[in-house]
């Protein structure tokens, strides 16, 4: 049946959407030392601009410190200087093999910042979780245009689309909740 495949793509198209703000939002600082948050540092190694945690192993030694074992020696210097160009506001310190990346205490105003800046990525989020249901909706309303659809089938097929929409977007305001209170601890 024709809705279902709407309905099947339109579920995808949102779980994508929750799972890229998942990621958007691993990425932001919370005053504690998580791996995460180097997932965006590209390194030069050898002409190939590539991911930190394939040129070396990073590991969370304590609450507020990252460690970085470079398999190559060599990538010490290059990964520093990454880590310092990322606009993450980190100063990696290396004792020539390692290198420890200290996670400053953030500020009672940055976490505020934090907050707001997850807040923004939840509602683009969750404006492109409406955007997969108004594509849905039409599509539905297309079938039932040229009959492949009768109206009692879209009516259903546009309420199980309203629920995905709904669901989906709690679990987006589950997921800022717990990144606020994350940001907010102390």
């Amino acid at each position: 049946m024709m809705n279902n495949t709407q309905i099947k793509d339109a579920k995808q198209r949102m779980d994508k959407s929750v799972e890229a703000f998942r990621s958007e939002i691993s990425k932001i600082r919370t005053g504690k030392a998580t791996t995460a948050l180097l997932d965006g540092v590209k390194v030069d190694y050898y002409g190939t601009m590539s991911p930190l945690n394939q040129v070396g192993n990073v590991s969370v030694l304590d609450v507020h410190t990252i460690s970085i074992t470079p398999w190559d020696k060599s990538m010490v210097p290059v990964i520093e200087k990454a880590i310092l160009a990322s606009d993450l506001g980190l100063n990696p310190l290396s004792d020539g093999t390692n290198i420890k990346v200290p996670i400053p205490p953030l500020t009672e105003e940055r976490r505020k910042e934090l907050v707001k800046v997850v807040k923004k990525f939840g509602e683009d989020s969750k404006v492109a979780l409406r955007n997969v249901r108004r594509d849905a909706n039409e599509h539905l309303k297309k079938s039932e245009k040229s009959k492949e659809l009768t109206e009692d089938q879209l009516k259903e097929a546009e309420k199980e689309v309203q629920k995905l929409t709904d669901e989906h977007i709690t679990k987006i305001d589950e997921m800022i909740k717990h990144k606020e209170k994350e940001i907010m601890e102390v």
